[in-house]
């Protein structure tokens, strides 16, 4: 019988293209599954074939417990009643009882061959997914196999995919049979049907049917630095060119259009915006937003954020139908863009510049005369007029040295007031959270600066609210916030 089973293993194991441990693995199974059907109970029957010889032995698996603590009798033994079998066992071991199996000619059992074929059927998809995956194949092509709840089963040679309704463009109508190109989106191991998640709207498809369109990206000639996407609308791409000899919006375009129009034609009539990127940030977004024409730009480093300024006549264009070209814009460039007319954009200076004016009368104890020199000069901040080299100040022709020298005094005092109140706070604050441990001085600032002053306030904080909020990394932010509920428990 052993030799049946080894001719019976080589034999699925080369029929069935898998590894002969994955059919070991389903034959023990098996057994094991036609042997528990003697019991009432459920037990823990186990199966372990020899992989050279194809003897088998059969057990019962059951785990050592305190007397008093059994609560599964089928599954757990007491201890007193193990030390009967195995005098050295201990708790929490596994105590095995020899059984004897069902002889393997009567395995003919439905659910026993369910078993072996569904092990050998998953052991083939995994092998069929490594191979796909193995290819790097991100761009898969295929035809629709059947819907399922409005998802497309998509056939890709012996490759099953999952083109799920929220990944289809927008007002997209296909059926079964069509034949269909989308990205590689994600890859779902647990999922017991198609495993590759595909999609038709994400900006990589986009990037990856240029690639397919234009030969240059593949030759390293053109890059494709960004793309962005209103899915089934309109989209942009930004492109750079390694050879100053290639036009990289031209090439993208095609003779009469023909390339980027093969990429319309697979988006279901998508337009799309062939942008020229730049290193320059205001530069690369000034190219995106086009055509509309850009009358300035104002860009604000630590928000990260562009106020861009048009005239009336621009508004509409830059803007786009319900906002769709500054968004686009955004995606593309990574930066939050402010289109604005030229009027609002002064009342926004004007503003600005009235805030500056009553921080310098306040802190510096100047009148308004004195305050709007030095905003008319570019200074926004007292630490500017403090620490700004005495040369470059010099230079304000309305003010001498004298005057000059007392305004850097005066910013320098109130800075340090500011610091040191801020410090008396700290240290009032420090009390309660710098007692927690793993919390250090700089992360109660940032925390204080948040509005979490106290434990109470940290306590009721989620851990993810904590990383957001500092950058900490999940862990610390756990044990923080557990330290800080101590008293609740307490």
């Amino acid at each position: 019988m052993s030799r049946e089973i080894l001719l019976l293993v080589d034999a699925l194991a080369h029929e069935k293209n898998v590894d002969k441990v994955i059919v070991f693995t389903a034959l023990e199974m098996a057994l094991a599954s036609a042997t528990k059907k003697h019991f009432h109970e459920d037990v823990d029957v186990q199966v372990v074939i020899e992989r050279e010889t194809g003897n088998y032995r059969c057990f019962r698996s059951r785990l050592v417990v305190a007397d008093e603590s059994v609560e599964n009798p089928a599954r757990q033994i007491p201890l007193s009643e193990a030390l009967q079998y195995n005098p050295d066992i201990k708790l929490g071991e596994h105590i095995e009882e020899p059984l004897q199996a069902v002889e393997f000619d009567r395995i003919g059992a439905q659910a026993a061959k369910q078993i072996i074929f569904q092990r050998i059927r998953d052991a083939e998809r995994e092998q069929n997914l490594n191979d796909f995956l193995a290819r790097k194949e991100f761009l898969v092509a295929g035809t629709i196999k059947r819907m399922e709840r409005g998802n497309a089963i998509i056939e890709s040679g012996r490759i099953e995919a999952v083109l799920p309704r929220d990944q289809m463009i927008p007002k997209e109508n296909l059926r079964i049979g069509d034949r269909v190109r989308a990205y590689l989106h994600r890859v779902d191991r647990t999922a017991r049907g198609p495993q590759l998640v595909l999609s038709r709207t994400s900006p990589d498809f986009l990037v990856k049917l240029f690639q397919l369109e234009v030969p240059e990206i593949e030759e390293g000639l053109l890059e494709i630095r960004a793309a962005a996407r209103d899915p089934g609308s309109r989209a942009k791409i930004a492109v750079k060119s390694n050879d100053s000899r290639i036009d990289p919006i031209g090439t993208c375009v095609g003779m009469r259009g023909s390339r980027v129009q093969a990429v319309i034609g697979e988006l279901a009539g998508e337009r799309v915006d062939i942008v020229l990127w730049a290193e320059d940030p205001a530069t690369f977004v000034v190219n995106a937003l086009a055509p509309a024409e850009i009358s300035s730009i104002m860009v604000d480093e630590d928000k990260h954020s562009m106020d861009i300024v048009v005239d009336e006549d621009n508004l509409a264009q830059a803007i786009g139908r319900g906002g769709q070209n500054v968004r686009l814009a955004s995606e593309l460039t990574g930066w939050d863009l402010n289109i604005m007319t030229i009027e609002e954009s002064q009342k926004k200076n004007e503003e600005e510049t009235s805030m500056i004016c009553n921080l310098f009368i306040e802190k510096l104890d100047v009148d308004e005369e004195v305050a709007k020199i030095l905003v008319e000069e570019g200074f926004s901040t007292l630490e500017e007029i403090a620490y700004v080299p005495l040369n470059e100040m010099l230079e304000i022709e309305t003010l001498d040295k004298e005057i000059i020298t007392e305004l850097r005094n005066r910013a320098r005092n109130a800075l340090l007031t500011d610091a040191i109140a801020n410090e008396e706070k700290f240290e009032h604050l420090s009390e309660d959270l710098l007692s927690l441990e793993g919390m250090d001085a700089q992360l109660v600032r940032e925390l204080a600066a948040k509005g979490i002053k106290t434990q109470e306030d940290l306590a009721d904080l989620a851990a993810d609210d904590l990383v957001e909020m500092t950058g900490i990394d999940i862990d610390r932010a756990n044990k923080l916030i557990i330290k800080a509920r101590e008293p609740w428990f307490n």
